[in-house]
């Protein structure tokens, strides 16, 4: 089966948002007009294509990313529709770590929203082209030059709008597209297709589009010296060398093209596919892929069909039917079903099963995946989210994803004994699925604690244990991830010696510990000289300190942000072994974790309050008495933004209460900042719980 669409029509995109902002319904337009599907599905009758899950459908949010494919103007389109809500920014994190180029999309009304912050420095993060979409321009406060003053003085941005609104007391009527000098004038009361006519610009808007006609031109003319000649040498300038002018500026993330609409009410979305072809880039309009080899040194991919493969994988989904399902992209090279693909970040050969092209929850058999695409892999049993695909003869291995740690715990058990075998497989399988979902301790044990970025997330993870796997849970409430750290420098010299009988056990080492700045995590050093520890049981101290530090010293919680020194040991002949020296530094390292000053740490939450002005006081006073700290009230269209850090802890239930204090029409995103230092008088009391519970164990 050959290459249908050559590489450099190939796009590979993802849309990106605050929640509600429309990501799904301008997708379902997406789909509708490019002939994928031919009925349109909306969000909030839980009829959406790209919202597939049971709890998408019920909730009316996304949940999980959904990728398909679509043509437009002899183009392929790879699309990735991603959540908006905080709780499942994994998604999008690891859907811009393999797209080509973003859409952001963004309210007419609300702007540049708490999440669209997130999401777009996530885009950064990656250096993901962007184009942005101001959508619900139909609605009753929209201003779309309001928005383009966000993207700039907030994101940084560098907007520059290619259409321009034609508002009147009808509401949106059209646009005026700035590159080829006409209106756009949507016909209502057309609700299936974006049925449009184009006339001349109006004389009343003639002024405006000449303004911003002169303000896409000088942008466009700063990265683009032969427009920048015909700019100051005041000659015209055609719309096919803008066009050229503004894709060069788009791809080096110069300027980001904005455009504008009205998804729901089918207006704009049309030459916002065009805008896609136009501007977001192909495969080959990117840097090669760098990647490193076995020994360490750099190398780069190129895409194209017949080179070395190099794929990503992105995503795993547990299917009951299908098994295992790993998303990957193909950065170079061509994969084939049936062929052997080496896990490079494992070291594991495996075999391709099958081979398929995602529509939302449907799938298309392949022959093959080439380079520049998006597939699915059925057989990879060995591969996790961010492992490296590639030929086994040319070994690759890619930069991983990297993903947030979880901050919030609840506590699951069966509710029967029937229930606890598939209660562990429900888990490990969902745990596969969401590397921001974890899982601690075993049902044998008497108690499973899962873990998840907020409740929210959890919930939904309980939800889907009850539905695809058919297991009756009992959860506890929710619980902070504190974690334990040390404020001070420690030194230990600890011996560990036992005798009982035949050979006996001996193991002395000598560490030094200190705290690392925050987010650093563990960084163990090895400064054995003169073989004081023979070079096969250093090992073993390192795993003993990891081991203990997962289980946590002051409170049971965790440890991080240490670095240890191993400085000096002594072991013996006969009695010495790895055992011996895991047990001596576990102990060791308990010991000098008490003298470093130990502390309790606690996750830190940015929360975003979007009020009407009216109950601003009594939220901000509400945060305050959770121990939050303001750190700015915003003036918006909808009324005022409270911006704080507040700690986790205090922020249970607040869904509840800031529907109280705002009579219901006050809404909040939270999610995770920084970790912190719990007061003292705080840390006490949780350290005397958490004992109690640990020793109930």
């Amino acid at each position: 089966m050959a290459r249908e669409v050559p590489l450099e029509r190939v796009r590979n995109i993802g849309i990106i948002a605050h929640i509600d902002a429309g990501k799904t319904t301008v997708s379902e337009r997406i789909l509708y007009y490019t002939g994928r599907t031919h009925r349109l599905g909306e969000v909030h009758d839980g009829q959406a294509t790209m919202d597939w899950m049971e709890q998408e459908r019920e909730r009316g949010i996304t949940i999980t990313s959904a990728a398909t494919t679509c043509f437009w103007n002899d183009h392929r389109i790879n699309l990735i529709d991603t959540p908006g809500h905080v709780d499942f920014t994994v998604e999008v994190e690891r859907s811009l770590r393999v797209l080509d180029g973003a859409v952001a999309l963004f309210c007419g009304v609300g702007g540049v929203e708490p999440q669209s912050e997130t999401v777009w420095r996530q885009a950064d993060r990656y250096e993901v082209p962007i184009i942005a979409f101001v959508n619900k321009m139909d609605r009753v406060g929209a201003d779309f030059y309001n928005v383009v003053d966000l993207i700039e003085s907030q994101l940084g941005a560098n907007p520059v709008p290619i259409v321009i609104p034609m508002v009147s007391d009808e509401g949106l009527i059209g646009v005026i597209d700035l590159i080829n000098h006409v209106a756009h004038y949507y016909d209502e009361p057309d609700k299936v297709s974006e049925a449009r006519h184009d006339e001349p610009i109006p004389e009343q808007w003639r002024t405006e589009h000449d303004r911003w006609f002169k303000h896409l031109v000088e942008k466009a003319s700063e990265v683009d010296e032969v427009l920048l000649e015909k700019f100051c040498a005041d000659e015209e300038i055609s719309s096919a060398e803008l066009v050229r002018g503004l894709r060069r500026a788009t791809l080096a993330r110069t300027v980001v093209p904005v455009l504008c609409g009205a998804a729901f009410k089918n207006k704009g979305v049309k030459r916002l596919l065009d805008a896609i072809v136009e501007f977001l880039p192909s495969p080959i309009d990117l840097p090669a892929i760098i990647g490193e080899s076995p020994e360490g040194t750099e190398i780069e991919r190129i895409p194209k069909d017949d080179g070395r493969l190099a794929a990503l994988a992105f995503k795993v989904v547990a299917d009951k039917h299908m098994g295992k399902m790993v998303y990957i992209r193909v950065y170079s090279g061509t994969m084939q079903r049936g062929s052997y693909v080496l896990n490079s970040t494992e070291g594991k050969t495996q075999r391709v099963g099958r081979l398929m092209q995602m529509h939302a929850n449907h799938q298309e058999n392949r022959e093959a995946i080439y380079a520049g695409d998006i597939g699915v892999v059925v057989g990879l049993s060995d591969t996790s989210t961010g492992d490296t695909l590639c030929d086994p003869n040319n070994p690759i291995v890619l930069e991983a994803i990297e993903f947030p740690a979880p901050v919030i715990s609840v506590s699951i058990s069966p509710e029967t004994r029937s229930d606890s075998e598939k209660l562990s497989l429900g888990l490990m399988r969902l745990a596969e699925e969401d590397p921001t979902f974890t899982v601690q301790g075993g049902v044998e044990q008497g108690e499973t604690v899962i873990s998840g970025m907020g409740e929210l997330h959890l919930d939904i993870i309980v939800d889907r244990l009850k539905r695809e796997f058919g297991v009756g849970a009992t959860v506890g409430r929710p619980q902070v991830a504190y974690r334990e750290t040390i404020t001070g420098p420690s030194k230990v010299d600890h011996r560990y010696a036992k005798q009982s009988g035949g050979k006996g056990q001996f193991a002395q080492v000598s560490i030094e510990m200190e705290p690392t700045d925050p987010g650093a995590g563990f960084e163990f050093e090895d400064c054995i000289v003169g073989g004081a520890i023979p070079r096969e049981y250093i090992p073993a101290v390192e795993k003993g300190i990891i081991e203990t530090m997962a289980k946590g010293i002051y409170a049971g919680f965790p440890v991080v942000d240490i670095k240890v020194r191993l400085v000096d040991g002594k072991f013996h002949d006969v009695d010495s072994s790895e055992m011996a020296f895991r047990i001596c530094a576990s102990q060791a390292f308990k010991q000098g974790f008490q003298k470093g000053n130990p502390e309790l740490l606690e996750p830190v939450m940015s929360v975003n309050v979007t009020t009407p002005e009216e109950f601003a006081g009594s939220i901000t006073g509400d945060l305050c008495s959770r121990r939050g700290r303001i750190s700015g009230i915003e003036r918006t269209a909808r009324g005022s933004n409270v911006k704080a850090m507040v700690p986790l802890a205090e922020m249970f239930g607040y869904a509840t209460t800031i529907r109280n204090l705002s009579s219901g029409r006050a809404s909040f995103t939270m999610q995770f900042e920084h970790y912190e230092a719990v007061p003292f008088s705080i840390a006490e009391a949780i350290v005397e719980e958490r004992r109690k519970v640990l020793s109930q164990r």
